[in-house]
């Protein structure tokens, strides 16, 4: 009964998030093809080609201004990474293959990739092999301690149909000459966009050669509100124990850099003093669409 409780309350969760931002998602049109043009003068357009020939590039931008551009004028044409919302182009988030630490099933297209750090100690790189494998790791740079954790996490993501993504992947963490290898294989699938969508994983932790008989269960979801902004959630049922987590937070990004920061209440466990802990993290990105 009390997993049962925990499961739905994750799922509450999951769905006030989604419709917290549903009033700005009807608005975002499908906007194909939205061009950045950076000019010799480092001008910078944003709009849709609606015809060239071989000197001009006729051009609509978003807020309907007609003009011609000269060719010769043309440092950068670049296919925008995005979507107009209400006559404003909305970049996309450049982190939406992680949610607060969990990955979506999203994947990394080949050569992008990003630079993290979680709770400020844990650093992560990640790098697009193809459009659906994905190489991740890192070290943690924790103060005094005599040994670091090596971590590795390969995702493939063989499913990608638009809205619907279905991957897998493991997360494998290592002391060294400290305690055996552990970790965990899971397989996660999102429904959605980038900018409104849910999020289900599941997951089964290892140690040595042994592993658990029963899965870890991860719902997330995440919704977008402006262009820099968007409120994730991302909750974890533990089998057999008595204390899962819940969290909510807000991701504030750029084209690039994406930075998050939420709280986490373990429930079923007896805290005293603030119920909450804070979570931090940060993303560099890049080979992404400028």
């Amino acid at each position: 009964m009390k997993l049962s409780l925990q499961i739905l309350s994750s799922i509450a969760l999951c769905v006030v998030i989604l419709s917290a931002g549903a009033t700005a998602q009807d608005s975002l049109s499908a906007a194909a093809r939205v061009y950045r043009i950076v000019l010799t003068d480092n001008t910078v357009v944003i709009g849709s080609i609606t015809s060239e020939d071989a000197k001009m590039i006729h051009f609509r931008t978003i807020s309907g201004v007609e003009i011609s551009i000269p060719k010769s004028t043309i440092k950068k044409r670049i296919l925008a990474a995005g979507g107009v919302v209400r006559g404003e182009f909305w970049h996309s988030d450049p982190n939406s293959t992680r949610m607060l630490f969990a990955p979506t099933a999203r994947p990394l297209k080949q050569g992008q990739g990003y630079f993290s750090a979680y709770q400020i100690f844990f650093p992560f790189v990640a790098v697009g092999v193809t459009d659906f494998l994905s190489l991740a790791g890192g070290v943690s740079l924790i103060p005094g301690a005599s040994s670091q954790i090596l971590y590795f996490a390969p995702k493939i993501t063989p499913v990608n149909t638009g809205k619907f993504t279905l991957a897998g992947g493991m997360l494998y963490l290592s002391v060294p000459e400290e305690i055996e290898d552990a970790g965990i294989v899971y397989g996660v699938s999102s429904y959605g966009t980038e900018n409104s969508s849910f999020t289900f994983g599941m997951g089964w932790g290892f140690s040595g050669g042994d592993f658990s008989n029963d899965p870890v269960l991860m719902f997330g979801a995440e919704t977008r509100t402006s262009n820099s902004v968007k409120f994730i959630t991302e909750n974890w049922i533990i089998p057999h124990s008595e204390v899962s987590f819940l969290s909510g937070g807000l991701r504030f990004f750029g084209e690039s850099l994406a930075a998050d920061f939420a709280l986490i209440l373990p429930v079923g466990d007896s805290l005293d003093g603030f119920p909450f802990f804070p979570w931090l993290g940060f993303a560099y990105n890049f080979g992404v669409n400028r």
